[in-house]
């Protein structure tokens, strides 16, 4: 969901007992906000300047403590509410679904004209307040500086986030996303929140993004051998979500999801074997039984009818929606100029890009205001950013302080190095707009957030970068927070269009576009070399992956037929889809086929 679009969500949902996760990339921005809702609701405030000693860390312990005790209070007050007015707690109890257990008993309490009183202490009993999760990506972990003196570690912007989590009032989660980090993972030790108390409690659990099983394995054991607990394991489409796409080897949800349900069990007991004997070794409390464990799923869910499908048939705990609430003002920050552009994006609008830094293909909106201001001073030929925040500076290519490939800096001394190649006026071309596609996204992702809240934006610019998943081009209206949970549960359909293709073929069909577009660059790759280097071993291991690719498609395809010809509920029209998707696998002709 990017950096600033979900960034004051909880102050906004949580109350209501639902979870979000907030982004702890961008502390300058926390700081920000921290000042503007100490304002609003009347709360004491104390810059926590960039020179003040563990600047970030502090920053987001501050701001994370804030948000915690505001949605406490508001929490506080809806409970109130409740007790003298029948009218609140009635919309609250709207928003679950119809078999919901708390539904079901609180018109139980009303059909036998139960006291407010009793309503209130049903209410203490049975309300809970939604958590407050937070994100750390582990590749953005910049390090930094003292003057010319590299801090340690422990400062680099990823750990700082942690330690600025591990050190607030939260008792919630953080989810690591984009891949294994052995040392940072390795610097949860350090905080006692994040392992069990005598009864079995963890105050701060750990939740990993993972791609599939084997990961989540893998993962999941390097943690227990610290004595650290996976509380969850949030399983995500490699191409049919949001932000960074992470994609698999052709591996597709659906059969990932089976494997992790068929190996649930095996996956408990083999890590909390090791996570026992690690907690044992450090004298530490050892819980009787394995922790909770949940596995959720998301991806590219928008009906009603898949989000159960997920449940029913793989047994997740939960499923994540993401990009449509960038249409709910209500739990989002999204600027008018880019939520219209988000209500009118096709499928077409909706692409995997080459602009984030990270050099990760990135879900862009096309025409977003953050890449016409790029495009318009890359006209002038003024490309790049004056990377206002360098919370991507990585690239020591050509300087011996990293600097971003976004920045102008850098743009400026690899489009020179271009300029000294013998290249056609074709590949000039190419390699050209691979240089200036890059965005400062660290920026623009968080832009919206200042929109909203009327702040001022001379330094960080006006525009916009947003990262929707593709399933965004089926969302065509904005929507209350109300109207989007009724379309979650079922009771409405908030989708005008009837073409869109099911979850499942959407993201084989991402995955089969994805393979086309290795396909070419690797063709285009070996047209120019001899005959000679197209049996370079290099070369032979891209046909090779390729090859596996493809075949891991066709398997994806056969499990789908098996699946949707069990089931009533997808039957012809998903197989059709199906068909179509074969076909088209079928005519790529792979470089290690040829």
């Amino acid at each position: 969901m990017g950096i600033g679009f979900t960034i004051d969500t909880p102050l906004k949902v949580a109350h209501l007992g639902i979870d979000s996760v907030l982004s702890l990339v961008d502390d300058q921005l926390m700081e920000r906000l921290r000042k503007v809702y100490s304002e609003r609701f009347g709360l004491s405030y104390k810059a926590i300047g960039a020179s003040d000693s563990d600047a970030r860390a502090n920053r987001i312990t501050a701001y994370l403590n804030m948000l915690n005790r505001l949605v406490r209070t508001k929490y506080e007050e809806m409970l109130q509410e409740g007790t003298g007015s029948l009218e609140r707690i009635s919309a609250y109890i709207d928003l679950l679904p119809d078999n919901s257990f708390l539904k079901n008993s609180f018109a139980a309490r009303l059909k036998n004209n139960s006291s407010l009183q009793g309503i209130r202490d049903w209410m203490e009993a049975h309300f809970s307040m939604g958590s407050i999760d937070v994100n750390i990506m582990t590749k953005v972990d910049k390090a930094n500086f003292a003057g010319d003196v590299q801090l340690p570690a422990e400062f680099n912007d990823a750990h700082a986030a942690l330690r600025g989590f591990a050190l607030s009032e939260l008792e919630s989660t953080v989810v690591f996303s984009a891949g294994m980090s052995p040392r940072l993972y390795a610097y949860l030790a350090v905080f006692e929140d994040f392992y069990p108390n005598e009864e079995g409690f963890i105050k701060k659990k750990i939740a990993l993004k993972v791609s599939d099983f084997r990961s989540a394995l893998i993962q999941g054991k390097f943690l227990a051998k610290k004595g650290l607990w996976v509380s969850e394991y949030r399983v995500e489409s490699g191409l049919n979500c949001g932000g960074h796409a992470f994609a698999t080897d052709g591996y597709l949800l659906g059969p990932i999801l089976e494997e992790f349900r068929d190996k649930r069990t095996d996956l408990v007991q083999e890590v909390y074997k090791i996570f026992a004997d690690a907690l044992s070794g450090q004298q530490r409390p050892v819980p009787t039984d394995a922790p909770a464990l949940k596995i959720s799923a998301q991806g590219g869910v928008g009906t009603a009818e898949e989000h159960q499908f997920l449940i029913d048939n793989y047994g997740v705990d939960s499923v994540g929606w993401g990009s449509p609430f960038l249409l709910v003002d209500e739990a989002t920050n999204v600027d008018e100029t880019t939520q219209v552009q988000l209500v009118n994006a096709t499928e077409d609008d909706l692409y995997l890009s080459g602009i984030s830094p990270l050099g990760v293909p990135f879900n862009n909106l096309r025409g977003n205001t953050k890449d016409r201001h790029k495009e318009l001073l890359a006209s002038k030929g003024k490309p790049g950013s004056s990377c206002p925040k360098k919370f991507l500076a990585s690239n020591t290519e050509f300087t011996a302080d990293p600097i971003c490939t976004a920045s102008r800096q850098y743009q400026h001394l690899k489009l020179k190095e271009l300029g000294s190649l013998d290249l056609n006026s074709t590949d000039l071309l190419l390699k050209t707009n691979e240089i200036v596609e890059k965005s400062c996204i660290c920026v623009g992702l968080g832009t919206s957030a200042l929109l909203v809240n009327e702040l001022d934006t001379r330094i960080e610019g006006s525009g916009v970068s947003i990262c929707p998943g593709p399933n965004m081009a089926y969302f065509s209206r904005k929507a209350t927070l109300k109207e989007m949970v009724d379309h979650i549960y079922g009771k409405i359909n908030i989708i005008s269009r009837t073409d869109r293709p099911n979850m499942f073929v959407k993201e084989l069909n991402l995955y089969i576009d994805y393979l086309i577009r290795k396909t070419e660059e690797v063709a285009h790759q070996i047209s120019k070399t001899t005959q000679a280097s197209e049996k370079d071993p290099k070369i032979q291991k891209i046909q090779k992956s390729l090859q596996l690719f493809h075949q891991n498609l066709e398997s994806g395809i056969s499990y789908y037929r098996d699946l949707f010809g069990s089931l009533l509920s997808h039957n012809e029209a998903n197989l059709q889809e199906l068909h179509v998707s074969s076909l088209s696998l079928e005519e790529i002709k792979t470089i290690s086929a040829q």
